[in-house]
């Protein structure tokens, strides 16, 4: 049987005072700290998506500005082919024209050229001829 004496009850206040002591000096200060920490890490928990939310809304603007950029630049890309190709048929068309006024000036002067050259050879002929003639006749014309 347990006997219950003086040095029990000894023991006992000095169980309490050293559970009181370590309580006071040892685990309030640790759960303190740990409370701490904890209130830290979740602040920063916190923090962390807050900047992941504005970072990807800044992502999401991003995209979406990129489109909006995209489809401006499509479609002025569009407008300057289609004025490029406006362009390009009227500088054809131009070269065309000058090239159809050209041709028909080179096809007058050749049939002037040609013309000149039938009379010249007309007149050649009928000179070649005449003397021909006379040679063969052996007599003037």
């Amino acid at each position: 049987m347990i006997n219950l004496d003086l040095a029990f009850v000894f023991q006992l206040v000095n169980f309490l005072v050293l559970v009181l002591l370590l309580n006071v000096f040892l685990y309030k200060p640790i759960r303190k700290h740990l409370a701490d920490r904890a209130a830290q890490l979740s602040g920063a928990k916190e923090k962390t998506a807050a900047v992941d939310r504005e970072v990807q809304e800044k992502l999401a603007a991003y995209e979406a500005r990129m489109r909006e950029i995209r489809s401006s630049a499509a479609d002025e890309r569009g407008v300057l082919k289609k004025q490029a190709q406006e362009q390009e048929a009227a500088i054809l068309e131009k070269a065309r024209v000058e090239a159809s006024e050209a041709l028909s000036s080179i096809k007058a002067k050749v049939a002037k050229e040609a013309q000149e050259a039938r009379e010249l050879l007309k007149q050649s002929a009928e000179t070649l001829s005449s003397d021909i003639c006379e040679k063969v006749l052996g007599r003037s014309l």
